[in-house]
């Protein structure tokens, strides 16, 4: 029997609460990975099999877990991943992401397929946010969220190169979304949504998801995320090469994150096309190919490919901040976590985003005074075992 903690902590209580206040549908699309999700498992199986060294008796008083990232000061090493269809998790959720993200000094960064607007979210907050771009086919519609994404001040273009086809998500058609229904079927999910009443009242009543955001002009005659779906599946360009990447930087006057890397001869091709100020060793969360390797086991590699040329992240089953303190000492500059704040989205809004983010910081103090690190600078290889 799984029992709801009475006062969610970590993020796997966050996990647990969304699991009973979303529909089976929207659950399962954002818990799900690819085939037999083999790589979603082993993301965050990595991180646990790390081992520490605990130092004892050293001066430990003053931790500080701030670090400069991209220009930015963020009070701990870790933004907001994008997240699509975050605003089917909670009412206007993205913006409520945002101001989370916004008041504890991290960077939020916002999906191309959002269902909140890039103006709706900056509207919301005082700072800019990241933006994330897939390229679609029609490069004027490209372009096209390149300029919104620059009039509101975004300073950091996360492009991501790992979806030139969407994943086999098996969990994700076993209940209704990118597959085709029965009648039956469809009575089926449509009685799990009207289960979920608070959901529809709060986010689909309330909340108007399906105006889809930054796609609204795109995506017509839509009824749900089905429609959705098929839609960004059918418009995703398979095409796009490391040439395209000239044309991004011709069409982007900010910072850009390469985001999807996973082998370090992409890393170094990377480099040689368009110099990115930052690179994201992401295997997508485990929602593409199966069986890639974990990121924490592909990190080092591409640290050595790219050395200290530009900023590398990481992203993939970090779930706290331990996880966070070894990706640093396995030689990441800063991480990114989804799952992690769309579990607490879903189960508090932008209450549950900041609790948990405020855990994770916890979680990095303690493992930072226990290995007698004071700043984040000093986390290094030496703490591993």
């Amino acid at each position: 029997m799984n029992r709801q903690p009475i006062v969610p902590i970590s993020v796997s209580d966050y996990r647990a609460l969304a699991q009973t206040r979303l529909p089976r549908q929207l659950f399962d699309y954002l818990d799900g990975g690819s085939y037999q999700e083999l790589t979603l498992a082993a993301n965050s199986a990595a991180f646990d099999a790390v081992k520490l060294r605990q130092r004892v008796l050293r001066d430990v008083g003053a931790v500080d877990t701030g670090r400069e990232v991209l220009g930015q000061r963020w009070t701990m090493p870790m933004a907001l991943a994008p997240v699509g269809y975050a605003g089917m998790l909670a009412r206007r959720g993205e913006v409520q992401a945002a101001l989370a993200a916004e008041a504890f000094g991290v960077p939020f960064t916002l999906s191309t397929v959002a269902l909140c607007s890039i103006e709706e979210v900056r509207a919301a907050v005082k700072a800019p946010f990241w933006f994330q771009l897939y390229v679609y086919r029609d490069r004027g519609f490209a372009r096209a969220l390149l300029e919104r994404a620059h009039a509101a001040g975004c300073p950091v273009l996360v492009y991501t190169v790992d979806l030139a086809v969407l994943g086999a998500r098996y969990r994700e058609q076993r209940y209704g979304m990118g597959a085709s229904l029965s009648l039956a079927q469809r009575a089926r999910v449509a009685a799990d949504f009207a289960w979920r009443w608070r959901w529809l009242y709060d986010v689909a009543w309330r909340g108007r998801p399906f105006a889809f955001g930054n796609l609204a002009g795109a995506v017509r005659h839509a009824r749900g995320m089905s429609d959705f779906r098929k839609w960004i599946a059918a418009n995703l360009d398979p095409s796009v090469t490391w040439r395209d990447l000239e044309w991004l930087r011709a069409n982007w006057k900010g910072k850009i994150v390469v985001k999807g890397l996973l082998d370090p001869e992409d890393a170094r091709t990377a480099m040689s096309a368009i110099a990115p100020e930052g690179i994201i060793v992401s295997n997508h969360g485990g929602r593409q190919l199966d069986s890639t390797p974990a990121t924490l086991h592909a990190l080092p590699a591409i640290r050595e490919a790219v050395g200290g040329r530009t900023t590398v992240l990481i992203d993939g089953g970090i779930r706290s901040g331990l996880h966070v303190f070894k990706a640093l000492a396995s030689g990441a500059d800063a991480c990114l976590i989804g799952r992690a704040w769309a579990y607490a989205l879903a189960a508090r809004g932008r209450a549950g985003v900041s609790a948990v983010l405020a855990t994770m910081k916890r979680d990095l103090e303690v493992a930072m005074a226990l290995t007698g690190c004071v700043s984040v600078g000093e986390i290094n290889g030496d703490v591993l075992v």
